[in-house]
């Protein structure tokens, strides 16, 4: 999966990084690099299952719908 971030220098010193098409998802690092590492793990993390989001009832429906 290929995302796009915007990575911008931070007034304090560092790197903020967002991701535009995951709310919220942001991270940060003191060099362009560290940025970028910390970015991908929160996308990770961001993506990760949890165990209660697979909690369904019986009657629930499994449908795909494009966009």
């Amino acid at each position: 999966m290929r995302l796009r971030v915007i990575l911008e220098p931070s007034e304090e010193g560092g790197y903020t990084v967002i991701v535009p098409s995951l709310p919220g998802c942001i991270s940060e690092g003191e060099t362009r690099e560290e940025a970028l590492k910390n970015i991908q793990e929160a996308i990770e993390l961001y993506l990760e299952t949890v165990d209660d989001d697979m909690d369904f009832s019986e009657q629930a429906e499994f449908l795909e719908v494009a966009v």
